[in-house]
């Protein structure tokens, strides 16, 4: 990026300077050539005048450049940007200099770097209408270097629909981007994933078996899915993704929870509290571990276990709370979503 700014300053500076007024070199040429001196040396500031008085000192002119980098609550420049119109115009004819072109193809990159990063998120930090802005202006002036990596611009755009809870347009932009690469299996869990939000299960399961068959090693298909199949109650199923998931990830604390958390739905505690345990044991603080891992101890009758269990989850996260009430002298838990 310095460097990028660094030319952009040396050819701003010789912009300048082509702009400048003309300079009448003919009477110097002239002296110079009767004094025997070659024409490429102009008088230096210290050359005594011809009358033998002091020499007397002259300002040089100053070139003042200001560049200001653009700031992230800016408003994203329009590309191309208006007041660069008539050059791109008029790029490939005689009617722009060497300085002029380069200047004008240097603003249209650095501006169009800007949209870019901001469709991306490369920071992290760009909010979601900034974002769908972006990708929206990249989209629309066809500025993509390369046009295969319009899928890219739309799952981006895609993305930050999702943040902003509009799943219809989201859905809109994945399936044209699967239009332009049905082989990438991210794409299918994407669009799998807005799916399964809005209840259409069917479709977000036909969208995970697609992006694990692209993808065998998926394990965020493997995990989606398994969530689905655990919804409509196919626990068998569930267990069966949740295995080739940790068979893929087994350090991953969170797979080794959720196959508890279907070992638990399916009544079968102990397989639970071996998963969880696990799941702890790679994760100490995991408190939803130690909530599952205390209602299986629950379920076989160990209150020991079950109300030190709860009270550690409770303790690491105090938003467990709601999901414990008391009846009485009994404890009635509520499993929380995962």
């Amino acid at each position: 990026m310095w460097r990028l700014a660094s030319w952009q300053l040396s050819i701003l500076l010789l912009a300048g300077i082509a702009a400048g007024a003309p300079v009448d070199n003919s009477n110097h040429a002239a002296q110079a050539s009767q004094a025997g001196q070659p024409l490429s040396s102009p008088p230096g500031d210290s050359a005594a005048p011809a009358d033998g008085s002091a020499p007397t000192a002259t300002a040089e002119p100053k070139q003042h450049v200001t560049i200001t980098a653009p700031r992230p609550d800016q408003p994203l420049p329009a590309l191309p940007p208006d007041e660069f119109n008539d050059c791109i115009n008029r790029l490939g004819h005689d009617k722009l200099d060497l300085v002029q072109e380069s200047h004008c193809k240097l603003q249209i990159r650095w501006e169009k770097k800007i949209v870019i990063e901001a469709c991306t998120n490369r920071t992290g930090n760009t909010a979601p209408p900034r974002a769908i802005q972006a990708c929206t202006e990249l989209l629309n002036r066809d500025l993509l270097d390369d046009r295969h990596d319009r899928f890219l611009v739309l799952a981006h755009r895609a993305a930050a629909y999702v943040v902003q809870g509009d799943m219809q347009r989201a859905l809109n932009d994945y399936n044209e981007a699967i239009g332009l690469a049905s082989h990438k299996a991210y794409l299918y869990l994407n669009r799998g994933v807005v799916y399964a939000a809005r209840s259409e299960d069917e479709a977000a399961l036909r969208d995970f078996d697609t992006a694990i068959r692209i993808d065998p090693k998926d394990v965020d298909a493997f995990r989606q899915r398994a969530k689905i199949y655990q919804g409509r109650g196919n626990f068998t199923g569930a267990r069966s993704d949740y295995s080739e998931a940790i068979g893929l990830q087994p350090k991953t604390a969170v797979l080794w929870s959720e196959r508890g958390y279907a070992c638990l739905l399916q009544h079968d505690y102990e397989s639970a509290i071996r998963d969880e345990t696990r799941a702890i044991q790679l994760e100490p603080k995991l408190a939803r571990g130690y909530f599952f891992r205390g209602a299986a101890f629950g379920g076989l009758g160990n209150s020991h276990n079950y109300l030190s269990d709860i009270e550690t989850a409770v303790r690491l996260d105090p938003s467990l709370a709601r999901y414990v009430t008391f009846r009485g002298e009994d404890v009635v838990l509520t499993l929380p979503p995962l």
